[in-house]
């Protein structure tokens, strides 16, 4: 007989993950406290979510105005053309990493995505013109397939990985 059933394996996940999005620092005793599991049970659980790629890994959550930085919010259009294997080989080496990093800037997230735009980046830099230099880093070295790129700063970072700005009542004075 199975000591547990799929739904109930996939419920105890979410609570693990929830706890680590909340915290990636806790301690297995923390989580497993929280959770009413065993340190054992929270461990393996861990392990199994590693080991099948549904946790990719572990952050830590940064004040970038303390750091100097502030975020933007890259958006690009992709044109209505086949893009080459040379291309998506470009991509998907992450080699603009390293160009956003010489410009003292940080690449959050990247998503592609569906919808009016087709990929969503999100770095750090240190003031809007080296931001517009990324913009400007994007477009050049994928001119043969975007059409069209959106810059936008942010003002006020309300939630990041799952964590709500400890300063939150700072929103106040931008409405």
């Amino acid at each position: 007989m199975v000591k547990n059933s799929l739904k109930q394996i996939e419920q105890d996940e979410k609570k693990i993950i929830k706890e680590l999005s909340n915290n990636s620092n806790k301690s297995i005793n923390e989580i497993a406290k929280i959770c009413g599991f065993s340190r054992q049970k929270v461990w393996r659980i861990i392990k199994n979510l590693e080991k099948n790629k549904t946790i990719w890994g572990y952050t830590v959550t940064v004040d970038e105005e303390k750091q100097g930085k502030n975020f933007y919010i890259l958006l690009l259009k992709r044109a209505a053309v086949p893009i080459t294997p040379e291309a998506v080989k470009n991509i998907v080496s992450r080699e603009i990493d390293d160009h956003i990093q010489n410009l003292g800037c940080e690449m959050i997230t990247s998503i592609y995505t569906n919808g009016s735009y087709d990929w969503l980046i999100v770095f750090t830099a240190p003031n809007l013109n080296i931001a517009k230099k990324v913009n400007e880093l994007f477009i050049k070295r994928y001119s043969k397939i975007l059409i069209d790129s959106i810059l936008l700063e942010t003002i006020f970072p309300v939630k990041i990985n799952s964590i709500v700005n400890p300063d939150i009542n700072k929103l106040e004075s931008y409405f």
